[in-house]
């Protein structure tokens, strides 16, 4: 429970910091969108190859495959588009946030790190739909990029239903 609530306060902290910090470009919109993508996979892998629980395993590989391909599409679009993705504090701090959370996943096993997993599958997934919504999708200018916040974000939405039913059950196991 630590963990998540900790997560959670680095995300939003993150998430609510650096817009007013800086205004960010389609560049660094791109590199934001590149993070969340991979830092799912960097979980999910964990929770794949750890996991007994087959529920969770079969989520943990859904996402490693759909966030791979969303990733893979949108930097071909971007960089078709001559758009490449740069570095910015959001950036960063979002990559921190996963990498911490990552650490946390093996270290845990059995029940623990199915719960830890999903609970942050769901923080994670509520955070970043938030920080598209208030601060990447309105500060997007160029067509390909917004195309590819809906299209992170209509993931995100379907990954987040998915968690939450995933979360109910083990609570009810």
């Amino acid at each position: 429970m630590k963990f998540r609530v900790l997560a959670a306060i680095l995300l939003f902290a993150g998430c609510a910091t650096a817009p007013q910090q800086e205004k960010l470009t389609d560049r660094q919109i791109a590199m934001v969108m590149r993070v969340l993508n991979l830092g799912e996979v960097r979980e999910s892998e964990i929770a794949r190859d750890k996991s007994g629980n087959a529920t969770v395993r079969e989520f943990a590989q859904m996402l490693i495959n759909e966030h791979d391909a969303q990733n893979n599409k949108a930097e071909s679009e971007l960089s078709r588009a001559d758009i490449n993705s740069e570095d910015t504090t959001l950036s960063r701090q979002l990559d921190a946030t996963s990498g911490a959370a990552a650490d946390r996943l093996r270290g845990l096993s059995g029940a623990a790190l199915d719960r830890a997993y999903i609970d942050r599958q769901v923080d994670a997934d509520q955070a970043a739909l938030k920080l598209i919504d208030s601060t990447l999708a309105p500060q997007a200018r160029k067509k390909v990029v917004k195309d590819q916040l809906t299209a992170l974000r209509k993931l995100i939405e379907t990954h987040l239903a998915r968690a939450k039913q995933i979360r109910s059950m083990l609570v009810s196991s």
